[in-house]
C-alpha cells in the first residue's frame, strides 16, 4: 500500500501560533499551539515555528508520509508563496522570506514549504473540509482581529497579479468613514475588526441601559465582540442593535464583491462570526439590497463552523494542492 499523505499546517496569528499534523482525507490528526509573542520580532517567532513544525513531524504515524509544510500568515504574501510583507499585527515583519528562514532552522526538511495569506488558507480549508465544500466558487470573509477575504473559483484561489487579491476588509463602504489600520477610509475592517467593533459598541451603549456593564465594567471599557454576542443572546436590546448594525456593514461590502465578481455563494468565518444569525441575518438582508437585481438568483451566505481549525486545514491543503499540480 502507498504511504498515507500528511502535511503540517501552520496558522501564524498575532496571539498564538498554531500547528497541526493533517491527514489529506481525515483532517487534523494532532495539534499544538505556542504564544506568538510578536514583540520579540521575526527571528524569535520563526525559531518557535521551526520547533513546533519539528514536534508535529515527530508525531507522523507509522505508514505516514510528510509531503510538505503550509503556513497561513497575516498580511500580503508574495506570488511565489515565500515572503510575508508588512502584516499589521506583527511588528518588524516588513519583508520576511519565511521559507528561507525555516530552511536554515530545519536543514533536513526536504519537502516543500508554502506560505499564503491567512484568509486565503481559511478559504481553502472551507472549500475542502468545511462549509464551502458544496460550492465550486465562493467568497470567504474572515471576521477576527481584522477582516480578511478570499476568492475561490472552481476550488482554486484567485490570487490576483501579485498574490494579494481578496482583501475584503479594505473595501470602502464610506469614503468619509473611519480609518482602518491600513489607512483606508471607511474600509469594512474599520467597522468589523474586533477593536473597532468593540469601540463602536462602547460609544453606542455608554449612555444606555445594558446588561454588559456586569462583565464589561461601568464604563464598558472591557467590552468585546464575545461579550456583545453573549448579551445579545440574552436579549440585550442594545447589543442586538450593534450586531445588526455590523451585519448591515458586512452585507454592503459583500454586495459590492458580488457585483464585481459574480460569485454568489459566501462563507463567513472568524471569531466575530460566532454571533451567528444576530450578525448574519442582518448581513443577508443588506446583501440583497446592495446586489444588482439581475444577480440575486442563487445568493447564499453561510457561517463556517470549523472555527480556527479551518486555517490549519487550509494551510495543509496548500501542500496537497501543490502535490496534485506536480503530478498533473
Amino acid at each position: 500500500m502507498p504511504p498515507e499523505p500528511y502535511a503540517i499546517g501552520v496558522d501564524l496569528g498575532g496571539t498564538n501560533l498554531k500547528v497541526g499534523l493533517v491527514h489529506r482525507d481525515q483532517g487534523v490528526a494532532k495539534r499544538g499551539r505556542v504564544k506568538t509573542s510578536p514583540e520579540q520580532g521575526p527571528a524569535a517567532i520563526i525559531d518557535r515555528m521551526a520547533k513546533a513544525v519539528e514536534r508535529a513531524r515527530s508525531a507522523l504515524p507509522e505508514g505516514g508520509e510528510l509531503v510538505g509544510v503550509g503556513i497561513g500568515a497575516p498580511g500580503a504574501v508574495s506570488l511565489d508563496r515565500r515572503v510575508i510583507v508588512g502584516p499589521p499585527n506583527l511588528p518588524g515583519w516588513d519583508r520576511v522570506d519565511v521559507v528561507a528562514e525555516l530552511r536554515t532552522r530545519l536543514p533536513d526538511l526536504s519537502q516543500p514549504i508554502l506560505v499564503e495569506n491567512d484568509a486565503n488558507v481559511a478559504g481553502l480549508g472551507s472549500a475542502f473540509y468545511g462549509a464551502g465544500r458544496p460550492y465550486h466558487s465562493f467568497l470567504m470573509a474572515t471576521l477576527g482581529t481584522g477582516v480578511g477575504g478570499a476568492i475561490l473559483v472552481n476550488k482554486r484561489l484567485f490570487r490576483g497579479a501579485t498574490g494579494a487579491a481578496g482583501e475584503l476588509g479594505h473595501v470602502t463602504i464610506d469614503y468619509e468613514g473611519p480609518y482602518a489600520r491600513s489607512g483606508v477610509a471607511g474600509a469594512v475592517e474599520a467597522y468589523l475588526g474586533q477593536h473597532f467593533l468593540s469601540r463602536h459598541a462602547r460609544y453606542r451603549l455608554l449612555t444606555r441601559e445594558t446588561s454588559l456593564r456586569e462583565e464589561a465594567g461601568a464604563d464598558l471599557d472591557r467590552i468585546s465582540p464575545h461579550l456583545l454576542h453573549m448579551a445579545a443572546q440574552a436579549g440585550d436590546a442594545g447589543a442586538i442593535e450593534v450586531l445588526a448594525w455590523a451585519g448591515h456593514k458586512l452585507g454592503a461590502a459583500l454586495g459590492s464583491a458580488v457585483n464585481l465578481l459574480d460569485i454568489r455563494k459566501i462563507v463567513v468565518g472568524g471569531g466575530v462570526s460566532a454571533a451567528g444569525e444576530l450578525l448574519l441575518g442582518p448581513a443577508r438582508d443588506a446583501l440583497r439590497r446592495f446586489v444588482l437585481p439581475a444577480m440575486q438568483s442563487g445568493l447564499e451566505l453561510v457561517r463556517e463552523t470549523l472555527g480556527n481549525e479551518v486555517a490549519l486545514l487550509g494551510a495543509a491543503r496548500l501542500v496537497f494542492e501543490h502535490q496534485d499540480d506536480l503530478v498533473a
